[in-house]
Formats: structure tokens, C-alpha cells, sequence
């Protein structure tokens, strides 16, 4: 399955960011070789939110990834959710359906 992490982004994200940004990258970067996080980045013009996209079996990964991530710790991240993501269209859909 999919799972959506959504982070709604501080005000003064961009200020404050490169302070966990190493940290942050890193910690990406060992899901993302677990196969786990398979996409995240910034979103918005100007950026206020960010989205990451987790294949697991469950929600677990990305909540355990939330509660890790220094940006959540250091209060830049607002607010967090995971949804499941019913993916149906494209080659690594969860649920493809034609």
C-alpha cells in the first residue's frame, strides 16, 4: 500500500530550515534505501507544505518517520497526517485498475 505523509509547513519555514536540513536529508535517505519513502519534496509557490509518498503494509514507516524527523522535533513542521493512498493508475499502483 501507499501512505501519505503531509506536513503543513511553519511560516518561517525556509528561515529555519537549513538548520535540520542535513538531518533531515538523512533520514530520508535511509527510507528511501529501504525501499519505504519512495518520493518527498516541498510543494507551494511560496512553499507551505510538503508531501512524502511511503509504500509499506502499513502506516507505521511514515509515523515513525514524522516522529523522527528533525523538522517535526524543532517545531518547523505545524502539523502532520499519514493517509492511506489508494493508488489505481501506474506502473507501481497499489490497486491497479483499467
Amino acid at each position: 500500500m501507499h501512505y501519505l505523509l503531509s506536513y503543513e509547513l511553519a511560516d518561517d519555514y525556509l528561515e529555519r530550515r537549513e538548520l535540520y536540513r542535513g538531518k533531515h536529508l538523512a533520514l530520508a535517505w535511509e527510507y528511501a534505501d529501504r525501499g519505504e519513502l519512495l518520493l518527498a519534496g516541498a510543494a507551494g509557490e511560496p512553499i507551505d507544505s510538503a508531501m512524502l509518498l511511503f509504500k509499506a503494509d502499513s502506516p507505521a514507516p511514515a509515523e515513525a518517520f514524522a516522529k523522527a524527523d528533525p523538522y517535526v522535533l524543532n517545531g518547523i513542521v505545524k502539523r502532520w497526517t499519514v493517509r492511506k493512498w489508494h493508488t489505481v493508475v501506474g506502473e507501481t499502483a497499489s490497486n491497479p485498475l483499467r
